[in-house]
């Protein structure tokens, strides 16, 4: 069985405005129009907004009579786009079958990447916490066997939420919603499947499906009985994954010596979770984002390696190489990619060192696992 994600992000517009101003989560906000003239429409609101009713597409003087109190935020140009790459970038740190929608929603398909990072709740919850810890953003996350399941299953908890929804939930969790819940379903189809009778998604799934078809198509049929698409991204085979750690930083940094010390804790964590599962990637990636929100990725190929040794050096060789002392940067990451079971073959004199050196490494993660992680540092992490 598929596992599919669909990842939505939680009033995106106005949730990224908070970025730069955090006041705005304090009080119900929206994204839209002209705050001065007050022309023009919502096109996002937080959620203390839409306790008072304020929805997407409704005229800015329609909000403000609901909510007196509403803070309007004109549109910035290009943050938006910024941060929906950082988002999806993330995204691909677990399988390179991601399928964007839109702007701020993304379908993935996880079903090669458990055996690296856990069951799908777990890799679930990691995006979850990495998307709000890194980026300041909220999503919710749809999880199912299929994309349209994985879509429904998004709506179900807003915000923050995860929720599974797979064919055998589907008459507890589905099947009594409303119509006009269902996804793909507009007003004018809901109204017309209420006029027959039809209230719930559950009566469109016991219905006479040649009725159905007549009436609707068979789409709307087969998604009532929990069918749809599982292809994500295109049908392919994912070719490698990735290890990866990275961390936003509580203020922005500018000197060299301050990145390679944050660097090493997080080469330390990537090679510990990479020896424990025995895993080797042939490719080291580092990732800098900068205060504007700019992102560039580096990477250099390696003889297949899950030392830290080995990981950091090639971090740092990156990131001497990338450095902007003019340029802070308020995300460092670094990861191992190229990831296989398969080892390949060092000469003799390499493959005796390479095995010390891991057998050593073990030994170190064996005893910060008993007495924590503060027990061996290195020599550079002092």
């Amino acid at each position: 069985m598929k596992h599919i994600f669909l990842v939505d992000m939680n009033a995106f517009f106005i949730m990224c405005e908070s970025i730069s101003r955090p006041e705005l989560l304090d009080v119900p906000s929206a994204v839209g129009g002209d705050p001065k003239t007050r022309r023009g429409i919502i096109l996002t609101s937080n959620y203390k907004a839409r306790a008072y009713g304020v929805r997407t597409a409704m005229t800015i003087n329609e909000a403000l009579k609901l909510c007196p109190g509403l803070t309007i935020v004109k549109s910035t140009r290009g943050l938006y786009s910024s941060c929906s790459d950082a988002v999806f970038e993330i995204l691909r740190r677990y399988t390179p079958m991601v399928q964007p929608s839109s702007i701020d929603e993304g379908y993935m398909d996880v079903t090669e990447s458990t055996d690296l990072f856990g069951p799908p709740e777990e890799i679930a919850k990691s995006i979850m916490e990495e998307i709000k810890k890194e980026l300041g953003l909220w999503c919710s996350i749809g999880i199912s066997e299929n994309k349209f399941l994985a879509k429904m299953a998004s709506d179900m908890k807003k915000p923050l939420g995860i929720t599974q929804m797979y064919k055998k939930d589907i008459e507890k969790l589905m099947w009594p919603l409303p119509v006009g819940e269902m996804y793909g379903v507009g007003k004018s189809s809901a109204k017309r499947l209420k006029q027959l009778g039809l209230n719930t998604i559950g009566d469109i799934a016991r219905a006479n499906p040649d009725f159905i078809k007549e009436k609707f198509g068979m789409g709307i049929y087969d998604h009532a009985n929990g069918l749809g698409s599982d292809i994500v991204g295109g049908e392919r085979k994912v070719k490698s994954a990735s290890i990866s750690r990275s961390s936003t930083t509580a203020r922005d940094i500018s000197k060299l010596a301050g990145a390679k010390k944050l660097m090493l804790r997080l080469a330390e964590d990537v090679g510990v979770k990479a020896r424990k599962k025995n895993l080797k990637g042939k490719t080291v990636q580092i990732t800098l984002r900068y205060t504007d929100f700019r992102t560039i990725t580096r990477q250099k190929v390696v003889f297949p390696t899950n030392l830290t040794r080995d990981i950091i050096k090639t971090g740092y060789e990156l990131l001497e190489e990338n450095w902007n002392p003019k340029k802070p940067v308020r995300l460092i990451g670094i990861g191992l990619t190229n990831i296989n079971k398969e080892d390949t073959q060092l000469n003799v004199f390499d493959t005796i060192i390479n095995k010390k050196e891991e057998k050593l490494e073990k030994t170190m993660d064996n005893l910060k696992e008993k007495y924590g992680t503060d027990t061996l540092k290195r020599g550079s992490g002092l």
